[in-house]
């Protein structure tokens, strides 16, 4: 008999019932997926398209009534059927309130049980607006990238297109603004995903220790060198390695990179024998690394050997529209890491987020929710947040002038309004044309 199209999730703290569930389930032939908990069920919701709920209420840490309110925001026209062995009339009506479509009572029934698994799942075939609720789902993220902003599709439209070749990328950004998710999201989108992914973060690494890590080195090749050992890029052969804060590497460390991009090989450290690799290199950087090519610290022929393909990912105050998402996110992870429940935000609270400007882009914000969710208890209030938010006012771009600038635009006013005579605009100003001469050529 064929498999059903519909995936069914069933959460249950009690592994007997979660496997009785499953094989009345299969024996049906529909898709199954198990949850001992809501955090693991939550994790399968965001990961895999589901189109019946089937949960219990009793459980430890979240229970399903959270559970419940937590797909009915999230996933409102996704079937919830409730199976509970500890009935009363008020979890009866917060689970109908919630939008349940069915409520089981422990112990049921072969045929109680298929009978709500067929009404819950009726028409559901046919429910253009689930469909349409999991296409808008979909667009709100890209593995691991969260966001709607325009900026943010332009980087993934790249993506797409860099995925499932192994051209060098280069990464350009501010600290903090996902790079390094922006990289795997290149790996794990396409179809080297299964292949290696080794992240190097070059500026953490000591310099004399780069080239080490890097290439790898034979025995004796220094002090302490006691065996062979292989580097982070044949770690990464078939894959991907990622290089963040290339623009920390020494120039001898340059060299060796120029040597793999151009012949595809690395030469361990010690050895005269070159080895062949197959990896993309994927770099970035917060460093100007055209301004360290004008002081001689960062290789030419790199950086354009580096730079087939060039990614911007823009700063968070350029895309705040993607802060309520992200935002959501971290409540999320958070609330569940700390408080063992689901953690919201109040209006004014969000404002305030949305009215900064994020110098320290997502990794900020990430810290910030981190702490907030520490402070509180269910919600997150303006008190929660820190003092440098509340009190932080966001001027426009057309303020933040220099004094020098401001008296430019003075002196071109008057000089409009008097038809441009500056023997006119000088005695306004109170200064004599040839200030005005000086000033404007500046």
């Amino acid at each position: 008999m064929q498999l059903k199209n519909e995936n069914i999730l069933i959460v249950d703290d009690d592994i007997h019932i979660l496997e009785l569930l499953q094989r009345h389930l299969q024996s049906w032939n529909y898709h199954t997926y198990k949850a001992i908990s809501v955090k693991e069920a939550v994790q399968i919701l965001r990961d895999t398209k589901i189109h019946l709920l089937i949960t219990d209420l009793k459980m430890p840490e979240i229970d399903g009534t959270e559970l419940i309110k937590f797909v009915s925001e999230h996933y409102p026209h996704l079937p919830k059927l409730v199976i509970t062995g500890y009935p009363s009339v008020q979890d009866s009506l917060a689970a109908i309130k919630a939008g349940v479509v069915g409520y089981l009572t422990k112990p049921f029934t072969k045929v109680e049980l298929k009978t709500a698994i067929d009404t819950s799942l009726k028409n559901t075939d046919s429910n253009t607006e689930t469909k349409e609720l999991g296409k808008q789902e979909k667009e709100k993220s890209y593995g691991d990238i969260i966001g709607v902003s325009d900026k943010l599709k332009d980087v993934i439209q790249i993506i797409e297109r860099v995925k499932d070749n192994k051209a060098t990328i280069f990464i350009r950004g501010e600290s903090g603004t996902g790079k390094e998710l922006v990289a795997r999201a290149i790996h794990y989108q396409g179809r080297f995903s299964r292949a290696p992914f080794i992240a190097v973060n070059c500026g953490g690494i000591p310099e004399n220790l780069l080239e080490a890590e890097l290439f790898g080195y034979t025995k004796g090749a220094f002090t302490g060198a006691e065996k062979d050992r292989n580097g982070f890029f044949q770690a990464a052969n078939g894959g991907t390695i990622f290089l963040d804060e290339i623009g920390n590497a020494s120039k001898g460390v340059q060299s060796r990179l120029l040597r793999v991009l151009q012949e595809k090989e690395v030469v361990k450290l010690g050895a005269q024998k070159a080895e062949k690799i197959d990896v993309r290199v994927i770099a970035a950087t917060n460093s100007n690394l055209k301004e360290m090519i004008k002081k001689d610290t960062f290789r030419e022929d790199l950086y354009y050997r580096l730079t087939v393909v060039e990614i911007n990912v823009a700063p968070l105050r350029e895309r705040k529209e993607d802060i309520p998402l992200l935002t959501e996110k971290f409540l999320f992870k958070y609330g569940v890491e700390y408080k063992d429940r689901f953690i919201k935000i109040t209006q004014d609270a969000a404002d305030i987020l949305q009215r900064y400007d994020w110098p320290g882009n997502i990794r900020e914000l990430e810290n910030i929710i981190q702490r907030a969710v520490i402070m509180c208890d269910r919600i997150v209030e303006v008190d929660h947040l820190p003092e440098t938010l509340k009190h932080t006012i966001t001027f426009p771009k057309e303020a933040l002038l220099s004094l020098q600038e401001v008296e430019i635009r003075h002196i071109r006013k008057v000089l409009r309004a008097v038809d441009n005579n500056k023997t006119k605009a000088a005695e306004i100003l109170g200064i004599d044309r040839k200030t005005i001469r000086q000033k404007l050529s500046n």
